[in-house]
């Protein structure tokens, strides 16, 4: 009875279940966690290596069972580093809090005491709605002496105008040598902070990023401090599919679960944007961040642990930034990450070069943008190949086989993960992103693989500059793939049918239902939801006060707020029409003019700003004082029922977008091909009004002396 009751088909499911609920809830261990994955994933690869693949068959038998195994084998690999990666997640918030407090501590009795840090700004074609908030959000960093730069690789003039006007250094170069990682180089010999702050054009600092990642460096082996990439905007996948209030961007998972967990084994690496490095770090590997490669940040990180230095990661949203606006940015910013990534294993910095630990090796290796490729396309590929052509992918398999072995994995696999990243894994959507992204990635991935040298950086377009172009080809392979998988199983339905197992036919026809689903999600998140709006809105975060031109007096705290207008929401109509003057009482910002664009119980509200220090100052309140964008964190089981509702209530029209976001300009007007620097000054007006005190009276900084290295340079 025991050998009877052991071999049951629901047996395995049954006790690892039964394990998630003891481990998960009852006792909650990550140990006993992944214990049980790795048991399950175990037993199924023994199974699969035993019994299901023709070993005393042709060479002709032999190599589509064998081709499907070693990929699956090569994505349970990654998924065992992944597993490895969460089982250690660290917070350090505990350990900021008590930084910022000492920070503030010696503020207060000398400001001095604090360590100058320069702030680069990397940019190259970015348009000015998107780079101003960044420089604004910069210059009203709370650190006695943050020194911000704008390093201007495009060597525009409205840049060098607008970093005169607000305040900020200016910096460009000759020519564009290295990329984003020359530039950075650059900019590195023109100053000489002890410590640098690194951010791309699109990411605004919140207030205290300084002071929350500072203290770490108090620990010498500390040779860069990263915080996450989060965004003030919604990504393709949220904004097409229209899941913009149904679940986070799809970045979350990494930087939320992975990236701390790779903190537990010291492997958090820099990310391009949102860090701090000690600037002696770039002197001891050579001057500079490495130049080798089109994905710059890992290679830093990898040689500062050659080193004996290691990148701290601090899990706090203190930096927001844009998620690609568009399918055409996502590919362009993907695939720049997967052929950096793939670029690095030739490189003697490399994971697989000299002078690393092994476990570095492992955890850096960047063989995952090959395998979810693989094992995506292979798991869209194999049902319809089996079905149409009897390529059979695994032999001796049926439904007791698939209820005892497969379905457990799968369960132990995807179960695990959610329980050891709750709130920050969602499957079925990321399964979904996946397929969409592999029919552009994979084939680069692989290419890079076999063509290393020669990857042009491509900088991710933003704002106005992302554009909206479909990606017609992913449209017509989604739908192509799921004609061919209509055709198989309408075929396996007739007496016309390949597949000549009886019991088979359950499994084959729910894989390919299943990939027809996938597919079609994908096909829909093809059809672009361009931007509506120019600027993006925010929830109201405190009280506002609208005095109309008749005197009338409305306070409201539900509505919310852009950098263009305002809208409110009240319990009743009022008098104010469409073309009245008002002005808004906003709290920490100041009195702005707007006029009245829709009048009911929402009032929307077109600002007229009379001076660019009040415009300035409604930027920094909105960007820098922590936002709740992507903030919500639902259930994997909530998500994946608000995605497969979007089958059939989803808005599948396209619309256009704003004509003055599609509008482009000629040949960008730029500055002579030389070097030019312009220091910054020190916009205490912007900064906390509590610090202003601390800072002194001074609003203009003294000229900041340059190393005696600093080659000729031109000052405006």
């Amino acid at each position: 009875m025991e050998s009877v009751a052991l071999n049951a088909p629901f047996t395995a499911l049954a006790l690892v279940l039964g394990a998630f609920i003891v481990f998960g809830s009852l006792w909650r261990s990550r140990a006993g966690i992944v214990a049980t994955v790795a048991a399950t994933v175990g037993s199924y690869v023994y199974w699969r290596v035993m019994d299901t693949i023709p070993w005393g068959g042709s060479a002709g038998d032999l190599w589509w069972p064998l081709t499907c195994l070693a990929i699956e084998m090569a994505a349970l690999f990654d998924g065992a580093i992944l597993l490895a990666l969460l089982s250690r997640p660290t917070n350090r918030s505990a350990e900021a809090d008590a930084g910022e407090a000492r920070w503030r501590s010696l503020w207060a009795q000398n400001a001095g005491l604090l360590p100058p840090v320069d702030v680069f700004i990397a940019t190259y074609n970015e348009p000015r709605e998107v780079l101003e908030k960044t420089v604004l959000g910069c210059l009203a960093l709370d650190w006695p002496e943050a020194r911000v730069w704008v390093l201007d690789d495009g060597r525009r003039p409205w840049v060098h105008d607008m970093c005169v006007a607000k305040g900020a250094g200016y910096i460009n170069r000759p020519d564009n040598k290295g990329a984003k990682a020359g530039n950075i180089n650059h900019g590195l010999t023109l100053t000489d902070a002890p410590f640098v702050a690194v951010f791309d054009a699109d990411f605004v600092p919140q207030r205290n990023f300084l002071l929350r990642t500072m203290g770490f460096f108090e620990q010498p082996q500390i040779g860069i401090v990263q915080i996450p990439h989060s965004f003030y905007n919604h990504d393709p996948m949220q904004t097409n599919l229209g899941l913009q209030q149904a679940m986070p961007d799809d970045q979350r998972f990494f930087f939320e679960a992975i990236m701390p967990g790779r903190d537990g084994w010291d492997a958090a690496f820099c990310c391009g944007s949102n860090s701090v490095t000690r600037r002696s770090v770039f002197e001891e590997i050579g001057g500079g961040l490495p130049e080798g490669s089109i994905t710059e940040d890992m290679l830093l990180t990898l040689a500062c642990l050659r080193g004996g230095y290691v990148t701290r990661y601090l899990n706090e949203p203190l930096a927001y930034g844009l998620a690609p606006e568009s399918n055409a940015a996502f590919f362009v910013q993907r695939q720049r990450w997967a052929q950096g990534a793939i670029q690095i294993l030739y490189l003697k910095l490399g994971p697989l070069g000299p002078k690393l630990r092994l476990r570095y090796r492992f955890l850096f290796l960047p063989t995952a943008w090959l395998t979810q490729g693989l094992q995506s396309a292979f798991t869209i590929l194999a049902p319809i190949l089996f079905a149409l052509f009897n390529m059979v992918p695994m032999v001796r398999v049926d439904l007791n086989a698939v209820i005892f072995h497969v379905l457990p994995m799968i369960v132990a696999l995807i179960g695990g993960i959610s329980l050891l990243a709750p709130g920050r894994y969602y499957p079925l959507a990321a399964q979904i992103l996946t397929v969409f992204q592999t029919f552009r990635i994979l084939p680069a991935s692989l290419k890079t693989l076999l063509a290393p040298k020669g990857l042009t950086f491509k900088v991710t377009p933003k704002g106005s500059n992302s554009g909206s172009e479909a990606p017609t080809g992913v449209l017509l392979a989604a739908l192509s793939l799921v004609g061919l998988s209509l055709l198989a199983l309408a075929l396996n339905m007739t007496d016309y049918r390949v597949v000549d197992y009886d019991g088979l036919i359950p499994i084959v026809a729910f894989w390919l239902m299943l990939n027809m689903v996938m597919l079609l999600l994908v096909a829909m998140m093809c059809l672009e939801k361009p931007r509506v709006r120019l600027e993006e809105r925010f929830p109201l975060q405190q009280g506002i006060t609208l005095i109309g031109e008749r005197g009338e007096m409305i306070q409201a705290s539900e509505g919310d707020i852009s950098i263009s207008g305002l809208g409110i929401q009240l319990n009743a109509a009022t008098t104010l029409a469409v073309g009245d003057r008002v002005q808004v009482v906003l709290p920490e910002v100041g009195i702005i003019r707007g006029f009245v664009r829709h009048s009911s119980r929402r009032i929307g509200i077109e600002f007229d700003f009379y001076s660019e220090e009040l415009r300035e100052r409604l930027i920094v309140a909105l960007f820098t004082n922590g936002m709740n964008v992507n903030a919500q964190r639902p259930s994997a089981l909530a998500v994946a029922g608000a995605v497969l509702k979007r089958l059939w209530s989803a808005d599948l029209s396209v619309r256009q977008e704003l004509a003055a976001a599609l509008e482009r300009a000629g040949p960008a007007e730029k500055l002579s091909a030389i070097t030019r620097l312009i220091p910054p000054t020190n916009r205490v007006d912007l900064k906390t009004p509590q610090l202003v005190a601390l800072a002194g009276e001074r609003q203009n900084a003294p000229e900041i002396p340059l190393p005696e290295h600093t080659p000729a340079r031109q000052y405006g």
